[in-house]
């Protein structure tokens, strides 16, 4: 049963291309199959989330984080009664456009576009690639995925300015998102709080004792948890804890954006979109605790010094093939070539680097750029 704010599949803008009814698959359930077999999906496989390969190959990359989203988003939104199906293909979907080396590649291609006067967007990048870089289909390019999906794609995680981005004036940018995109951003971060917690402490980079000193939220689960297993493994009650502190984010969220619905008067999918401010939130207690924990990682992993050289390698290896490229163009694949003749030159170079996995753009640096130093 859904509740009357969520997304009805039936009420669905529709996709771009019309297209026949599934015998036994609704619109959502086909666009989040469709995402699934997408290349650039597949790709994220071999896209860094905090380590690289060549720290360790059993730590999350990009698609196994994108799994524990959606795997945490399908619990919340049963929970609210919102649309499962919508809100899985908006998590499955949400990381697509991002590029070889998590945020540093992110950092390093916004700063190459920034010096021709243009910039470098995860998430219009991820929608450029399912209406347009994925061809699959002999009547349209692109996945000519629904309207509510492509809005989530850019809405999920930000506000856009109409006036800044016009391309994008059909996906009612005075309006906030449906639930289902807004809880995408928030389950985001449930996931890699925790699990970069985990992967941390796995690769001895953040010991117990500083997590515990260092995140209050953990440090109250684990005391739990030791009260109770006293005599369990360290690794046993981290894992313990880590657990409970991600089942404490996820019912906070459930409960307070219910509350929120509540004192909103909250009875359609139009109430949600015209309220002013999104509905979907932690609860004020909780987000401190959580900013605390996003606090921590940024101290004491993304920006540590023993992923400070991957990162530099990452933004120099994006950073050259660029400039190499701009300079070289009869060296880019004659697809992207031919792409030129239509959209600027620039973009062209980041489209291509952008979908590059992590070991590929390494071996496309060795035969250009030379070997990493």
């Amino acid at each position: 049963m859904l509740a009357p704010f969520a997304v009805r599949v039936e009420h669905s803008r529709g996709r771009r291309f019309p297209e026949p009814p599934h015998p036994y698959r609704n619109d959502f359930q086909r666009d989040r199959d469709r995402v699934i077999h997408a290349r650039a999906f597949r790709r994220l496989e071999d896209k860094t989330q905090v380590f690289t390969r060549r720290y360790s190959d059993h730590f999350r990359n990009r698609l196994t984080h994108t799994l524990e989203v959606s795997q945490i988003s399908r619990t919340i939104a049963g929970a609210l009664g919102l649309n499962v199906d919508l809100a899985e293909a908006l998590a499955l979907v949400h990381d697509i456009g991002h590029p070889p080396f998590g945020h540093a590649g992110e950092k390093a291609l916004d700063a190459a576009m920034h010096e021709h006067g243009l910039l470098f967007d995860h998430n219009l990048h991820a929608l450029r690639i399912v209406e347009d870089f994925e061809q699959r289909y002999v009547a349209f390019r692109g996945l000519n995925l629904t309207f509510e999906v492509r809005e989530g794609i850019i809405k999920h995680s930000r506000d856009y300015d109409a006036i800044e981005h016009p391309e994008l004036a059909e996906y009612l940018l005075d309006q906030r998102p449906p639930l289902e995109a807004q809880l995408i951003d928030l389950t985001d971060e449930i996931a890699y709080n925790t699990a970069d917690l985990d992967d941390g402490y796995e690769a001895h980079l953040l010991s117990l004792e500083e997590i515990r000193e260092g995140i209050p939220v953990f440090e109250r689960f684990y005391r739990e948890v030791h009260k109770i297993y006293p005599d369990a493994l360290d690794k046993l009650k981290f894992n313990e804890a880590l657990k409970r502190m991600l089942n404490f984010f996820v019912d906070d969220l459930i409960t307070n954006t219910r509350e929120r619905l509540q004192q909103a008067a909250t009875r359609s999918l139009e109430d949600v979109r015209k309220h002013p401010e999104r509905l979907a939130a932690f609860s004020p207690a909780a987000d401190v605790e959580r900013q605390q924990n996003k606090h921590f990682l940024y101290e004491n992993l993304y920006y540590s010094s023993a992923l400070a050289g991957e990162k530099d390698d990452a933004e120099r290896v994006v950073g050259e093939l660029f400039n190499f490229w701009m300079k070289h163009p009869t060296t880019l694949p004659p697809t992207y070539q031919e792409k030129a003749k239509q959209d600027s030159f620039p973009r062209v170079v980041c489209d291509y680097i952008a979908g590059m996995t992590d070991n590929f753009i390494f071996e496309q640096y060795e035969k250009y750029c030379g070997r990493m130093r």
